[in-house]
């Protein structure tokens, strides 16, 4: 190994304590369009007068493993829409992409094989957010 090599030790933990969230302007639109992608609708805690939030806390699972919280855009929360970029592992970015293609879904990086061994691809959500399906897993 030469001195421009870094070689790091690779821990493999399952879980899911880690949940990306994004704030949209209307997070019922981005659970709709994810569902037609295929995750599935989780928690859905729908905001009141005094929050001045559509929702407040929603989950959208991905089949695969994984999870996503989607909630309205809030002045207390430190989050700009369309602004996300979220990665999901998937064991068929073909099947995913045709998908997303169908939906009509801005396509921002095309379906494609990487050198580091994964394939993939990347579209937009109805807000703008990036959403990347492929197979790597790390």
């Amino acid at each position: 190994m030469d001195e421009n090599t870094t070689t790091a030790k690779i821990a493999v933990v399952t879980d899911h304590n880690i949940w990306p969230g994004l704030a949209c302007a209307d997070p019922l639109a981005v659970r709709d369009w994810l569902s037609r992608l295929g995750f599935t609708p989780g928690i859905l805690v729908e905001g009141d007068s005094s929050t001045q939030r559509q929702v407040v806390h929603s989950e959208m699972l991905w089949p695969e493993g994984g999870r996503v919280m989607i909630h309205s855009a809030a002045p207390d929360l430190p989050s700009s829409v369309g602004t996300g970029n979220v990665y999901v592992v998937v064991d068929d970015p073909d099947a995913v992409y045709r998908r997303a293609l169908d939906l009509g879904a801005p396509l921002v990086r095309d379906l494609r094989d990487e050198e580091y061994g994964s394939r993939g691809f990347t579209v937009a959500d109805p807000e703008g957010n990036a959403w990347s399906f492929g197979t790597y897993a790390g």
